[in-house]
């Protein structure tokens, strides 16, 4: 874990991206034993075996989260965009995230980085 990531997320404007983005990153430690996280391109990005398994990206109204290696994933129709290796899920204050089935979702791509 590295303070870059907890100092970029407690700097964010909005109180619940905050806390939207902590429990992100703690379900990415959770599922994936010794990940590496960074700030690269303004964003965190986690890495297995040196491999893109996650992002954290910002904007003013959505926390986004994409999964990495998801061309074989089954998703819900409409809630992921992106081509088939790279799926993200746009999260607003007023949705909740469900994060055991992001769990899921993650452990299953990270199994063969």
């Amino acid at each position: 874990m590295t303070q870059d990531v907890v100092n970029f997320i407690d700097a964010l404007p909005e109180p619940w991206q905050v806390q939207l983005c902590h429990q992100l990153r703690d379900v990415v430690h959770q599922v994936i034993p010794g990940v590496q996280e960074r700030i690269q391109y303004k964003k965190p990005h986690f890495l297995k075996n040196g491999k893109y398994a996650a992002v954290i990206s910002v904007s003013k109204d959505a926390v986004s989260f994409t999964l990495f290696n998801a061309a074989s994933l089954e998703l819900p129709q409409g809630s992921f965009e992106g081509p088939p290796e790279r799926k993200t899920i746009k999260l607003r204050q007023s949705h909740t995230a469900d994060m055991e089935q992001l769990s899921s979702w993650l452990g299953y791509t990270a199994t063969s980085l």
